[in-house]
């Protein structure tokens, strides 16, 4: 329903997942997992570091949201999504449960994919976080790592109105005795992610202390990225993700694998490389800025805040084109005006909207 309805369906604790993974037995328990949350980025960052796992040899189970053509893009293991037969039986088999306890769409599928990746017998979850940290279905799980992208303004009518406030609900994710990752920091949110950290006895690592860009080119379909670690060695990553944007999220990701060997992970740099430029092909990622067509060019992308526009434009900005038309829907709980603010005047524009109550009217 909070896919539909937006924030009046959204439920502010953890009791309905506890309940439901108690009566499955607690499949989240069974497997070891990482955490991502963060306001942009979290998406890419969770595709990467799944096709790095895949690609070091491990069965890894990957849980994104939302999904663009099918539901089974949530739950997805070595890049298969989750089979349609397993989907309906557990429907069928928690129906008495839903009716029982009323959870949300959203809970339903978390539970889904900690039974899936149960039943697969995976030997690592890359979880992405829905909505928020602190109180998002998935922080159920105590996961080997968390990893925090970065914090924006998005969802403020449910986390909060402040850098502040909102880093608050995202650092809910950082566990006791747990590292923890932050992709990007401001001087508003890194007092937040310290505080927590220190209080949780976190090893807190900031992947902007660790990993610098040099250069990079983008290419239609690729990220060439020099990267220079602390310890002045150079790294060089080619992505077939090619939004400028993702300099940043490689990093947080090279920051991951990094605290990840530490804890005793065989994850070769072969395979890192390797994985890194073939994301798409091995994880299904889609809309990071996607080139669908040439002559006319046709980009997908799914920035709907006013930092994901940012960094769209900002690739824009290095794109040669003769006419620009931006065809755009949003929900009616983002930052809209905002959002129109940031983009081009020099466009022609085309509104729609999705045939959901939550999507606001074209014509508004």
């Amino acid at each position: 329903m909070f896919s539909r309805m937006g924030s009046v369906a959204f439920k502010k604790d953890l009791t309905n997942i506890r309940i439901l993974c108690e009566r499955l037995g607690n499949p989240h328990l069974q497997f070891k997992s990482i955490h991502i949350g963060g306001t942009n980025g979290k998406g890419s960052v969770s595709h990467m570091l799944a096709a790095v796992f895949q690609t070091a040899g491990y069965k890894t189970g990957l849980y994104t949201s939302p999904h663009l053509y099918d539901f089974r893009e949530r739950i997805k293991v070595n890049g298969q999504m989750a089979d349609e037969n397993f989907v309906v039986d557990f429907v069928e088999k928690i129906k008495p449960l839903i009716e029982e306890i009323e959870p949300s769409f959203f809970e339903i599928t978390v539970a889904m994919a900690f039974e899936y990746f149960a039943q697969q017998k995976i030997d690592i979850a890359v979880v992405e976080v829905g909505l928020g940290g602190r109180l998002d279905s998935t922080n159920i799980i105590t996961p080997v790592l968390s990893i925090i992208t970065n914090i924006g303004y998005d969802h403020m009518n449910m986390l909060g109105n402040t850098l502040e406030e909102i880093a608050f609900e995202k650092a809910g994710i950082i566990k006791q005795n747990t590292p923890v990752v932050i992709g990007e920091s401001l001087p508003e949110t890194k007092p937040v992610f310290d505080k927590t950290a220190s209080a949780r006895n976190a090893a807190i690592y900031y992947a902007q202390d660790l990993y610098f860009e040099k250069k990079y080119t983008a290419g239609e379909h690729f990220l060439d990225i020099t990267y220079e670690g602390d310890d002045q060695t150079e790294i060089n990553i080619k992505t077939d993700l090619p939004g400028i944007y993702q300099v940043k999220n490689v990093k947080t990701v090279l920051t991951a694998l990094y605290v990840l060997k530490q804890v005793g992970w065989n994850i070769p740099g072969t395979a890192v490389k390797e994985a890194l430029g073939t994301v798409k092909k091995r994880t299904g990622l889609y809309g990071r800025w996607e080139i669908i067509h040439n002559n006319p060019t046709i980009v997908l992308e799914v920035a709907h805040n006013p930092d994901g526009i940012q960094q769209m434009l900002l690739h824009l900005q290095n794109t040669s084109y003769e006419g620009l038309h931006l065809i755009i829907g949003m929900v009616k709980d983002k930052e809209i005006s905002t959002v129109l603010e940031l983009l081009p005047r020099n466009a022609r524009y085309y509104f729609t909207q999705a045939h959901i109550p939550r999507a606001l009217p074209a014509s508004e």
